[in-house]
């Protein structure tokens, strides 16, 4: 017999990076009256990471918790970002209903059509937030027009159409069903979310089922497992089943803790029914997908299925001369346990072993969703070296197949040429041209993954840093042929030891720098970025020579240009075929594989020759 549960709802957040979702969790949060009066809070409260925070992104899915006229609103918060669309596909499955924030300015962008795909293939029903509506040049009606139109091309049925619609601000705290209305707080959107999102319905005396979507951690408690209860009911103490579709019954275990969130906090209790989302400790070894189950009946229930990964990486042992004097953990088994660690919780990430018990192949769902683990891995203690991206081909019909991305660029007009000259040669389709109010046009493209690998720096640097590029996987597409790679060379250092302001001088004129004085340096680090698309090895610790001459001229302090100084994300995007980024706690240094020059210049000789020779 169905029983719905009236007191309850779950929603997920989910938007574009940047259409503000964590804001608007943050006001629904106050405005509930779970903090104190006189309470401080953080921005952004549930971007608790530290990296979260310093990129302003998020990056895990959160869940937390709000009363309404003593009703239950169970929210999750989900990643914006493209790179962490696995976060946001597992998180739907705790939902019964979302709220798909769009921005009143910028209207639908490419992970708001992915992730409301995701939400219309589970037939799940949406409240459109059209936020930022005291934007400049906002435009909330045509941007309303556009969500519509983005859920006809999805192929929304009649019932997904009619979807109820507010206005927000969600920095101010206000939400309204009309531009004209007068509204001091989130009510409206209160009220829309508890009329139009399903109570959660099932067996609610059939046994227990619970499907676990997140993993946690804590030091007392070991693994906890959290996920949405749907069906039955479970108690402390009680004795469940962990099982797969696959391979059935894994083991038998108590739930030795049971908790709800509340606000922030997770709220010990000692029953969660149907509808519930809760969090499970006591069982060891469970992971993401499995089902929780009633001991005497354990049922295992289906888990969506998540996207493939599109970019690979080869993270192995580092075995540059400065090898293990930053890093804490530094051998191969130091990186395959925490790689593999990784799995029990990133569910969009796929680790490997390879020919080299030193090395593993890491794929991910772009370069950003690695460079996240690779930031979190080197302030863990890790020290570890990693390859230039490659993205992940298949073959399909017997023909090459590579990854596609569906490519949004913001840009000032003057710019556009330029963009369109530099995208040309990356393969980029262009599908759609439009102006937007302010002097910029929005230009639509298909490129392929390989094409997007080191371009926004160079975008940035093409449009001084006014254009904005957003991109999402479009599909599997045959292989496009060769995409120019960087068109400038490396400057190399010649030696190891310290570099100097001599040195740097005399090298500075052959491209930019990386470093400054006083950096330790080793044979074969690259040091700075040729001005030539050949490498240049330089000698940047040569010291100028003492004499006893004296002059205006030669006293005359060297000026250095102030170095670059790559982030990590800018550091893999530069990377070329040859080269590797050597990651520590404390250092990012790029370097060639081969350190020694003159092992280099044999190596490039036998493969130029090895191109010539015919084949027969």
């Amino acid at each position: 017999m169905l029983t719905r549960r009236d007191d309850i709802r779950n929603i997920a957040i989910i938007a574009h990076v940047d259409h503000g979702k964590t804001t608007l969790v943050d006001a629904m949060l106050k405005q509930s009256g779970i903090f104190r009066e006189n309470q401080m809070v953080e921005e952004r409260v549930l971007d608790s990471n530290q990296l979260e925070r310093e990129k302003g992104i998020t990056i895990m899915a959160k869940n937390t918790a709000i009363m309404y006229k003593g009703i239950k609103i169970n929210i999750i918060d989900t990643p914006g970002h493209a790179d962490f669309g696995s976060e946001v596909e597992r998180a739907l499955v705790m939902a019964d209903g979302v709220l798909l924030v769009v921005d009143a300015y910028e209207g639908p962008m490419p992970q708001t059509k992915f992730v409301l795909r995701k939400a219309l293939q589970l037939k799940l029903k949406s409240v459109v937030v059209i936020n930022k509506i005291d934007r400049p040049f906002a435009r909330p009606y045509e941007v309303l027009d556009k969500v519509l139109d983005l859920f006809i091309e999805l192929g929304a049925d009649e019932d997904q159409l009619d979807f109820p619609y507010v206005f927000a601000s969600a920095k101010e705290g206000i939400a309204k069903f009309d531009l004209e209305d007068e509204s001091h707080n989130l009510e409206p959107l209160f009220e829309v979310i508890i009329n139009n999102i399903p109570a959660p319905t099932g067996e609610i005396d059939a046994p227990f089922q619970m499907i676990v979507t997140s993993i946690d951690y804590d030091n007392y408690l070991g693994r906890i497992a959290i996920g949405k209860v749907v069906r039955g009911s479970v108690k402390l103490n009680q004795q469940v089943a962990v099982c797969t579709k696959q391979d059935g019954v894994l083991q038998k275990t108590r739930v030795t803790k049971l908790y709800q969130f509340e606000g922030l906090k997770r709220v010990e209790c000692s029953e969660a029914k149907l509808g519930d989302i809760v969090a499970i400790a006591g069982i060891d070894g469970i992971n993401i997908g499995q089902t929780v189950a009633d001991a005497e009946n354990p049922e295992a229930l289906e888990f969506i299925k998540i996207d493939e990964p599109t970019i690979s990486m080869i993270f192995s042992t580092n075995d540059s001369p400065f090898a293990g004097k930053e890093g804490e953990y530094v051998t191969s088994r130091h990186l395959r346990e925490r790689l593999f660690k990784e799995l029990e919780r990133n569910v969009g990430l796929k680790v490997e072993e390879t020919d080299s018990p030193d090395s593993f192949k890491v794929s991910g769902r772009g370069e950003l969703h690695l460079a996240i683990l690779i930031e979190t891995m080197r302030r863990e203690g890790y020290e570890f070296q990693v390859s230039k991206p490659q993205v992940i081909t298949k073959i399909i019909n017997g023909e090459l197949y590579e990854p596609y991305e569906y490519l949004i660029i913001d840009v000032p007009e003057e710019f556009v040429g330029t963009v369109m000259e530099k995208l040309g040669p990356r393969r980029a389709q262009l599908q759609n041209m439009t102006i937007l109010n302010d002097g910029f046009m929005r230009l639509e493209f298909i490129i392929p993954a390989r094409g997007l690998i080191g371009f926004r720096a160079e975008f940035l640097t093409d449009t001084k840093g006014n254009g904005i590029m957003n991109h999402v996987f479009y599909d599997y597409m045959p292989y496009a042929g060769d995409i120019p790679e960087r068109n400038r060379g490396a400057l190399i250092a010649f030696e190891t030891g310290e570099a100097v302001t001599y040195g740097l001088y005399n090298a500075q004129e052959r491209g930019r720098l990386f470093i400054e004085p006083g950096t330790q340096v080793y044979e074969g680090m690259i040091v700075g970025e040729s001005s030539r698309p050949e490498d240049i090895v330089v000698n940047v610790c040569k010291k100028k020579h003492l004499t006893n001459m004296r002059s205006a001229t030669a006293d005359e302090a060297l000026r250095l240009t102030p170095p670059v100084k790559l982030s990590l994300e800018e550091c893999i995007e530069f990377l070329a075929e040859d080269e590797l980024l050597e990651v520590t706690p404390k250092s990012l240094r790029l370097r060639k594989k081969i350190l020694n020059h003159e092992m280099r210049k044999k190596m490039e000789a036998r493969a130029k020759k090895e191109e010539k020779e015919p084949v027969f």
